[in-house]
């Protein structure tokens, strides 16, 4: 039987995306992105909870992440978990879990984004379309 890796998050940025060109040209886009859930305790009381996820988003999507977003942009990502593994200076082994995004809806109102749709027209990156990736089988 097949497993499934699928993860979906709406969050808000906590930086600005970082962006670095792989040989190649190939953009790769990395930002962290608080998801918060909020539920009563036992008193009734009620108890925020905000877990932070590294979000990692190649070409297309990298390039869209840098040019339309900032800190706080609300968005909604569906990809898949990868986790990496290194030696630090010390040599010791270090792992890194992160979502490589595959879609990314962008839920910030249009005039939040701070820059005019990209063919001059109403529709386009912040109106709720879905900008799929086409790299999905890229390893990193």
């Amino acid at each position: 039987m097949r497993g499934v890796n699928r993860v979906m998050l709406i969050g808000n940025l906590g930086k600005e995306p970082e962006v670095q060109y792989l040989e190649g040209n190939i953009a790769v886009a990395k930002f962290p992105l608080a998801t918060t859930e909020t539920f009563k305790d036992r008193t009734g009381k009620l108890v925020s909870q905000t877990e932070w996820h590294t979000v990692v988003l190649w070409r297309g999507l990298a390039e869209l992440a840098q040019k339309y977003l900032h800190k706080s942009s609300l968005v909604y990502i569906e990809g898949r978990l990868r986790t990496r593994s290194w030696d630090d200076k010390d040599g010791n082994r270090k792992f890194a879990t992160e979502v490589v995004g595959d879609n990314l809806i962008m839920l910030d109102k249009r005039a939040d984004t701070g820059s005019p749709p990209p063919d001059g027209g109403t529709e386009g990156p912040g109106s709720g379309d879905i900008m799929p990736d086409p790299s999905n089988d890229l390893p990193y």
